[in-house]
C-alpha cells in the first residue's frame, strides 16, 4: 500500500493532514472526538471511506471517559451526541453515517453490558470497518483491473486512493492493482478545483507510488479526450442512489457528459456502503455548499473582487445512464443498474 491515511492508536487517532500536502507529509495525533470532527471538516481527513473510519474511532474517543461506575443512561446520551455531531460534519458522503449506525447498532445489542465491555465492543466494530474498507479496496482493485489493458490511459478526478480509504482506494486502487499485475498504465490526473485534491493528493500518491501520471486542469479533459489520449475514466464516489445516479466530487457530471460525446466508458469504483437504497435518485442527495474564500480566497491568495457572489457546490450528481458500470467488492455492475443492483 502507497501510504496509510489513518489508523487507530492507543493515545488516539493518527492521521495524515492532507491539507498539507503535496509540500509536507505530517501526522495528527487526535484524541478528542469534536476536533476529530474539526478535522474532517476541514478535510485534514477526507474521502467517503476514510471518513467512515475516523468517525468509528471518532465515537470511541468521545466516550473514552467512561468506566463501569460512570451511569449508563450518562453514557448512552454522550454516546448519541457524539454520533449526531460526527454526522453533521460532511453531510454528502453516506460511507460516514453508515458507520456510526453500525457503531450504534453494536451499542444497542449490547446495552445490557458493562460499560467497559461496550467500549471493547465498539472498538472492536471501528476496527473492523476499517479492515473490512481494506479488504474491499483489494477486491474493488481485483474486479477493476480486469477493464485495464495494458497500454491504456485512464483519466480521474478529486482523489480515490489510499488517503481516501481505509486500504489502497477505490479508483485508484484499479490502477495499483493493474500495474502490480504487471500492465503498464499511464494516468491522467484533473487538479479537481476548487481544493486541487487532484493536484495536491492524486498526482502526489501515485507519484510516490512510482505511477506514470500527468496532471492537467480540469478544463483540459474535453480536449484530451478529443485527442483519443484517454482509453477509460475512473473516478469514485460519495453516494449512490437506488437507481444509480452518483454524487461524487464536483466536475465529475462534466467528465460523464464528455465521455460519452467521446463514446469513452465511463466507471464508478466504490464499496457497497456507499450506496443508499433508501432514496430513489440523485435528487434527494443531499449537496454539501462550501466557504466562498475556497474560491475567492484559495489558499490564502484573493483572486476574485471583494464582495462577488460565489456558489461553491463541493459535488455534483452524475445521472445513471451516463455511467458504463459500477466497480465494487462484489464485481462490476451493469445495466441496468435498479435491477442488478
Amino acid at each position: 500500500m502507497p501510504v496509510q491515511a489513518i489508523r487507530w492508536e492507543e493515545n488516539g487517532v493518527t492521521l495524515i493532514d492532507q491539507t498539507q500536502l503535496p509540500e509536507r507529509l505530517i501526522y495528527l495525533t487526535i484524541d478528542d472526538y469534536e476536533r476529530l470532527g474539526l478535522a474532517i471538516r476541514r478535510l485534514e481527513i477526507r474521502g467517503a471511506p476514510a471518513i467512515g473510519i475516523a468517525a468509528a474511532y471518532g465515537v470511541l474517543l468521545g466516550i473514552k471517559s467512561f468506566d463501569n461506575t460512570s451511569s449508563k443512561i450518562v453514557f448512552f446520551d454522550q454516546l448519541e451526541r457524539v454520533i449526531q455531531y460526527l454526522k453533521s460534519t460532511r453531510p454528502t458522503a453516506i460511507n460516514l453515517a453508515w458507520s456510526l449506525d453500525r457503531i450504534r447498532g453494536v451499542a444497542q445489542k449490547n446495552q445490557d453490558a458493562s460499560i467497559e465491555k461496550i467500549k471493547e465492543k465498539l472498538l472492536n466494530e471501528a476496527l473492523a470497518i476499517h479492515e473490512s474498507d481494506r479488504l474491499t479496496c483489494a477486491h474493488i482493485g481485483k474486479y477493476g483491473a480486469e477493464l485495464l489493458k495494458d497500454g491504456m490511459r485512464v483519466l480521474t478526478h478529486c482523489n480515490a486512493g489510499a488517503l481516501a480509504t481505509g486500504g489502497i482506494g477505490t479508483a485508484l486502487g484499479v490502477i495499483y492493482t493493474a500495474v502490480a499485475a504487471g500492465k503498464k498504465i499511464a494516468v491522467y490526473a484533473d487538479e479537481t478545483r476548487p481544493l486541487l485534491q487532484g493536484s495536491r493528493i492524486t498526482a502526489w500518491e501515485l507519484q510516490e507510488a512510482g505511477i506514470d501520471v500527468t496532471l492537467i486542469c480540469d478544463n483540459m479533459a474535453a480536449y484530451l479526450m478529443q485527442q483519443g489520449k484517454v482509453e477509460i475514466i475512473i473516478v469514485g464516489a460519495d453516494r449512490i442512489a437506488r437507481n444509480g445516479d452518483t454524487a461524487n466530487k464536483i466536475g465529475t457530471y462534466s467528465l460523464a457528459v464528455l465521455a460519452e460525446k467521446h463514446q469513452i466508458p465511463f466507471y464508478i469504483a466504490a464499496p457497497l456502503s456507499t450506496f443508499d437504497f433508501s432514496i430513489a435518485d440523485g435528487t434527494e442527495i443531499p449537496v454539501e455548499e462550501r466557504a466562498a474564500a475556497e474560491i475567492t480566497n484559495g489558499f490564502g491568495k484573493r483572486t476574485a473582487p471583494v464582495d462577488i457572489k460565489v456558489y461553491n457546490p463541493a459535488f455534483d450528481v452524475t445521472p445513471f445512464g451516463l455511467i458504463k458500470g459500477f466497480i465494487t467488492e462484489k464485481g462490476v455492475i451493469q445495466p441496468p443498474f435498479a435491477e442488478n443492483f
